[in-house]
């Protein structure tokens, strides 16, 4: 067990043999194996030592002035550009504890020195900074680093603080923080960067997109600064009173060098316990992985975007499961440009039942096309009649229109749970697949030596195929109903068409190519359905049979269909009435 204020000799003598211990101060001393120290280059003359340690997985670098982190890097992972990739880097994160004395002045941590102490819990680090404000009093910051772990245990306590501190007043701790551009799109990046919450016992909430953006909550446990696929988050098991977070957009401002995307501040409201401050928490610095931040069994895996509602229900039992299982070396292994098109041939097939109907409908829709003409040119000047007419036909080959679209809604919800599940899932981070990079952002092709506002300064490929295959299969779908009429009332069909693939092109631009991928793969697979329910599964002749045999058949009607019925009928007398009138 650690020894918290006890001097060398103290601890020599009282310490288990698992564990060592040193003071580092400015003097000339040994330093321990595995501790660099070295001096604070940006203001010398306050003797500020920085404190350095390196595991598998992250560089840390501590300053005694404040005794907080000034440098965390991620060794596994480089940015766009080959260069580390820093959560922390060079004094641009602060941590500041505030309170308030007797006699009425502010005190500040990050204005301190502090003295540190170095030991070995086990296989931990353990960094030790103590602060003296005053009548004995202690304020320590105490950190243990594991050597496989992205999650550092962070401790402030004191001792004697309430003969200094004026213990009536709540104390301030503040988190400021910018966040780093990694990505070759920082617009991209930051759409995905943001300050994410837990408050009062399990809710979650977060800042939003805006240049500006601030949220107020109540017993906070934990906070993450994310940074598209990377995020710093601080958990605390002693819930926060209160707590404002902010966030700026800063990416406009740093145009010229692109080097930071938005700045993070938190405040939160810290309480005495017996006069003294007692707060175990932890701070994660790592990647923003599902499966990494759900092992902490603190609700951290709420901070990757999976959508909301039945959006994020079928990208956590479903997409990302699928997905994992599919792409993991612990299990298939496949690589991920592999996979992507694998998981579209899984959705499709969970799918199948659903959109069966769907396919099948609009293919016999194209076998009719002939018989509801005859019923539009015998009825061209009674709409009513038309429209019972043509309802007819459709309802006696099975091919209400009704019963297509109902199964092609069903699947939005898919939709729009995968266009959350790729923009965020660090699996695609920096994977190549064909001419693409990297499936998490765009796949430039061709780089345009201007900006078009919306679509961006470059050209992408897979949202143009995308935009293809949707185009021909509206033209297979949507199509086939062009000469008829336009019905009072109905979408432009036309319209339609040429709209969804113009929104692909244009919006997917600047997305992930992973993104696109799938829909291209997806829009294939559909055409390929469809051609094979059209020239194979269905048998025009005796679809038109069966319309012919329901005709000579007693009309048997549904509640429903004798509702319309009824409705159509008092609609063509009122409008019988109304010639007459005239």
């Amino acid at each position: 067990m650690y020894m918290f204020f006890m001097n060398k000799e103290e601890v020599q003598e009282q310490k288990p043999n698992t564990t060592t211990e040193q003071s580092i101060s400015n003097n000339d001393q040994p330093v321990p194996d595995g501790l660099t120290v070295v001096n604070d280059s940006i203001n010398p003359s306050n003797s500020a030592e920085t404190l350095s340690y390196q595991t598998e997985l992250v560089d840390y670098k501590f300053s005694t002035k404040g005794a907080y982190l000034t440098q965390a890097e991620l060794l596994k992972f480089k940015t766009y550009d080959s260069l580390p990739v820093y959560l922390v880097n060079d004094g641009d994160m602060r941590l500041n504890l505030t309170f308030m004395t007797k006699d009425g002045r502010k005190l500040n941590t990050a204005d301190m020195l502090f003295t540190p102490h170095q030991s070995m819990n086990g296989e931990n680090k353990v960094f030790n900074f103590v602060a003296t404000p005053g009548n004995n009093a202690k304020i320590e910051f105490r950190y243990e680093i594991k050597p496989d772990n992205y999650m550092v245990d962070f401790t402030i306590r004191s001792t004697g603080l309430n003969s200094v501190a004026n213990t009536s007043d709540a104390v301030s701790l503040k988190w400021d923080m910018q966040g780093y551009r990694r990505s070759k799109s920082i617009q991209n990046e930051n759409r995905y960067t943001e300050i994410k919450f837990e408050y009062d016992g399990g809710s979650d909430d977060y800042t939003g997109q805006g240049e500006t953006a601030e949220e107020e909550g109540n017993a906070i446990t934990w906070a993450a600064y994310k940074q598209h696929f990377f995020s710093s988050i601080l958990v605390t098991d002693t819930p926060f009173t209160s707590g404002v977070l902010r966030t700026k957009n800063i990416a406009s401002i740093d145009d010229t060098k692109n080097k930071f995307t938005k700045e993070f501040s938190s405040e939160f409201q810290l309480d005495y316990s017996g006069g003294e401050l007692m707060y175990n928490m932890d701070w994660y610095f790592g990647p923003t992985d599902y499966d990494i931040l759900e092992n902490y069994d603190a609700n951290l895996e709420e901070v990757v975007d999976l959508g909301w509602g039945i959006f994020g229900v079928i990208n956590k039992y479903v997409i990302r499961p699928l997905f994992t299982f599919i792409t993991s070396p612990k299990y298939l292994g496949i690589p991920v440009g592999i996979g992507i098109i694998l998981l579209t041939f899984g959705v499709r097939l969970l799918l199948s039942p659903v959109l069966y109907k769907s396919y099948l409908t609009q293919a016999k829709m194209k076998i009719l096309r002939p018989e509801i003409e005859k019923v539009t040119a015998k009825y061209k000047d009674d709409a009513l009649k038309k429209q019972q007419e043509t309802m007819r036909i459709q309802r006696e080959a099975g091919a209400s229109p009704l019963s297509g679209c109902l199964p092609a809604l069903l699947q939005m919800p898919v939709f729009f749970a995968l266009f959350k599940f790729f923009p965020t899932a660090i699996e695609l981070r920096q994977k190549s697949f064909l001419w693409a990079d990297d499936l998490s952002s765009y796949d430039e092709i061709f780089k345009l030596p201007f900006h078009i506002p919306v679509y961006g300064d470059h050209v992408s490929l897979f949202p143009i195929l995308a935009s293809v295959a949707i185009f021909f299969y509206m033209q297979m779908t949507t199509g086939q109903n062009m000469a008829q009429a336009q019905q009072p009332g109905m979408p432009n069909m036309k319209f339609i068409m040429y709209l969804s693939p113009l929104f692909m092109l244009v919006f997917f631009n600047n997305y992930a190519a992973g993104l696109s991928l799938y829909y291209f793969v997806s829009n294939l697979i559909t055409i390929g359905l469809m051609l094979v329910i059209k020239n194979v599964i269905i048998d025009k002749d005796k679809v038109l049979a069966k319309i012919e045999k329901a005709k000579a058949k007693p009309k048997k009607k549904g509640r429903f269909a004798k509702r319309m019925e009824q409705m159509m009928e008092q609609a063509q007398a009122q409008q019988e009435l109304q010639k007459k009138k005239k």
